[in-house]
């Protein structure tokens, strides 16, 4: 699993690196052009930036828009205030924030809980659920269980199919099983992993079908 790290503070990029690399490979970057060349070149289990970027105040607000346009979670981390971080953002949302200065365990919690995410889904991926367990919602769009909360939600679609997602609160990592979604103009072939951020409704469609598994972003 991959983390993109932007930190314009090359101590603290450094001391940062090496410690999320006890957790995953992470490609670090100190500018903003460097970090939207990451975003188009490679998937990330996690973006994590800091809000500004080399004296830019929008820097952290470029990454998070691209990272996000491409289905990549982004957690900000700032001597910011939560308020100023959220303000600085609009209109959109970090998927997760820290401020400065933290503990290193909650660095570390902070992108266990994402690198979770896809270690879940693959353990699960094995064991769809059996053919009585799936409620229709809609013509070729089936999901089981009901959508909730909490736990796992399964999605299968059918050859050609749209569905209205919304994702669930924090958002949710998804893990493409069997033939593709289409998200935003992307195609997302199994077996592709990406992140919902909260943002409200997403139309979903498929050509080939598809068979995928979610799972909501823990608090």
């Amino acid at each position: 699993m991959k983390v993109l790290l932007v930190e314009d503070d090359p101590s603290l990029r450094e001391g940062m690196g090496e410690l999320l690399s006890e957790l995953a490979e992470v490609r670090m970057v100190g500018q903003i052009a460097p970090a939207l060349e990451a975003l188009q070149e490679e998937r990330f289990e996690l973006v994590l930036t800091d809000l500004r970027i080399a004296g830019n105040a929008q820097g952290g607000r470029t990454i998070v828009e691209a990272a996000q346009q491409r289905l990549q979670p982004v957690a900000i981390v700032s001597a910011a205030t939560a308020e100023e971080m959220t303000k600085l953002l609009l209109p959109f949302q970090a998927d997760a924030m820290l401020t400065k200065p933290f503990q290193l365990e909650d660095i570390l919690v902070l992108v266990e809980r994402f690198l979770a995410l896809r270690t879940e889904a693959e353990r699960l991926a094995p064991r769809p659920p059996d053919g009585q367990a799936w409620a229709e919602l809609s013509p070729g769009v089936q999901v089981s269980p009901a959508p909730s909360a909490q736990g796992p939600a399964w999605l299968r679609l059918a050859a050609g199919a749209c569905h209205t997602w919304t994702p669930r609160a924090g958002g949710e990592g998804v893990l493409v099983l069997e033939g593709d979604i289409e998200l935003g103009g992307e195609r997302q072939p199994a077996p592709s992993y990406f992140f919902l951020s909260a943002r409200g409704p997403r139309e979903v469609r498929t050509g080939a079908g598809c068979l995928a598994v979610s799972l909501a972003l823990s608090r």
